[in-house]
């Protein structure tokens, strides 16, 4: 453990006993011979007594010595020394979020009952929610992308900078075999399709890459804009020197937070050179001039880059907020099991706090109306390849509106399984003026909500459960005006 935790610790700890026994940091001062400023700093954190100081408030306190010195802490304190003594705070680089690790230890011994109760809470929380490490550090990935706006130029920079290095043209899909060419020439690479194929236990994965000998193995079954993105990463790797990294798509196992956070700068790098930002900036600005929206044109943009719609969809939350300045957006992915009719939210992103919808973990039927499930639902009875729509989707009772595009594509490893991916734009004054086709009167405009439970749309045909939350929650408002009124006749 750090110097400056075993500090602390030892401080949290004399802190407690003087106030269990009642003691001023005065009369500890009189009791031990200690100076009271000396007490003070040891509390903070901030010196660790000689043994023969120790010895002292040991006698004085009544305390054993060996207790007092012990990392142990009492169930009180428990949380703190479990989060001082686990790699947490080392994990996460606090300074990407304007935090210094002394500030949070001040903060910690300044008050650390109250903390204590905090830090319990939010166990508590994970507990009941089975809320991983994993998610935690996903969930710390994803503030980070929104306090930036999920823009960085730093790696719009570096792609520029690349494909110069590499007479590589932005202007034109970028083919996987020179992905590939360059990173056997230029960063010795040894590029296996063969191996994946023989472990009938690893057919989830795409690639795996052994770095002590530069050997990617990489799936057949897989795509070319697929097969780009994966090598595209792996030059980010390579040419940024990022060495705390994941190793296999779709990551199984990390280590710490540097390899989450490493693993979506490659992501952001790779779709950066797949779908440059000038040209898909380009295409954007015609189809919002258009007083007409033709979802051919949209459909277009998806195949003009050699790019998944996926990782299309995630550039829009790069360059919507940049270019044009369209910050209160939202994307989201689901997945759905056509035998069991099942849809899960399994990866979204909010660049406003207050958006909806976000993943529910409340076993509630996501709503219906919304076009990121009807695709979903259109593509799983049809034999096309890949199902796009649009709407205009309002949520009555908050009165936003966004306007949501969505698409839909199979599973490519498994059967009667598809996902979509959706990106949902607040309709605001900076929107109406950029965008010409909201008063298409072709444009489809529903009104939605967030679950069927919380729903107060009363006419739906889609609806899968009744609104028992909201009716819960207007019969605790009838309950508490009925009171009030009882309350004003008897006063």
């Amino acid at each position: 453990m750090k110097e400056d935790y075993i500090k602390l610790i030892f401080g949290l700890k004399l802190k407690q006993i003087r106030n269990d026994q009642g003691l001023s940091l005065y009369g500890l001062s009189k009791k031990s011979g200690l100076s009271k400023s000396y007490l003070n700093e040891i509390e903070n954190g901030k010196k660790y007594p000689k043994p023969d100081k120790i010895a002292a408030l040991s006698e004085h306190l009544d305390i054993p010595y060996d207790d007092l010195v012990s990392l142990k802490l009492n169930k009180n304190l428990a949380p703190i020394g479990d989060i001082l003594q686990s790699s947490l705070l080392k994990d996460i680089p606090l300074e990407l979020f304007g935090l210094q690790e002394s500030t949070l230890i001040n903060i910690i011994a300044n008050a650390p009952q109250k903390v204590t109760a905090f830090i319990s809470t939010i166990i508590e929380i994970a507990k009941n929610y089975d809320f991983s490490r994993e998610n935690f550090y996903l969930a710390s990935v994803r503030s980070f992308q929104e306090a930036n706006n999920n823009y960085f130029q730093e790696y719009e920079d570096a792609v520029v900078k690349f494909a110069k290095m590499y007479e590589i043209d932005l202007g034109k899909p970028i083919s996987p075999e020179v992905l590939e060419d360059i990173l056997i020439e230029e960063f010795g690479y040894t590029i296996n399709h063969d191996e994946l194929e023989t472990h009938a236990d690893l057919e989830d994965l795409r690639s795996i890459y052994i770095p002590k000998t530069k050997t990617l193995l990489i799936t057949k079954d897989i795509d070319e804009a697929q097969r780009s993105f994966i090598y595209a990463k792996e030059l980010a790797y390579s040419y940024l020197k990022i060495t705390d990294r994941l190793y296999t798509f779709s990551w199984i196992k990390f280590d710490n937070f540097e390899q989450v956070l490493n693993n979506f700068y490659a992501s952001y790098f790779a779709g950066a050179l797949l779908i440059p930002r000038e040209k898909l900036v380009e295409k954007l600005k015609s189809i919002f001039e258009s007083s007409h929206f033709n979802s051919q044109d949209f459909q277009d943009l998806l195949h003009q880059f050699n790019a998944s719609p996926e990782t299309i969809y995630q550039r829009l939350t790069n360059i919507l907020p940049h270019d044009f300045k369209f910050k209160n957006l939202f994307f989201l992915r689901f997945s759905y099991h056509k035998t069991n009719d099942e849809y899960r939210l399994n990866k979204e992103l909010h660049l406003a706090k207050n958006q909806s919808p976000r993943a529910s973990e409340t076993n509630e039927h996501y709503c219906r109306r919304w076009i990121s499930l009807k695709v979903l639902k259109q593509l799983s009875t049809s034999t096309e390849d890949h199902s796009f729509g649009i709407q205009i989707s309002k949520y009555p009772e908050t009165e936003q509106q966004y306007l949501m595009l969505a698409s839909a594509v199979k599973d490519p490893f498994k059967k009667d399984r598809y996902r979509s991916i959706s990106i949902g734009i607040a309709i605001d004054q900076n929107f109406k003026k950029k965008v010409n086709f909201l008063n298409d009167p072709n444009m489809q405009s529903v009104h939605v909500g967030v679950t069927c439970e919380r729903c107060g749309i009363t006419d739906c045909k889609l609806r899968e459960a009744p609104a028992k939350v909201l009716d819960k929650k207007r019969n605790e408002q009838n309950t508490e005006k009925a009171v009030e009124n009882l309350v004003k006749k008897y006063s």
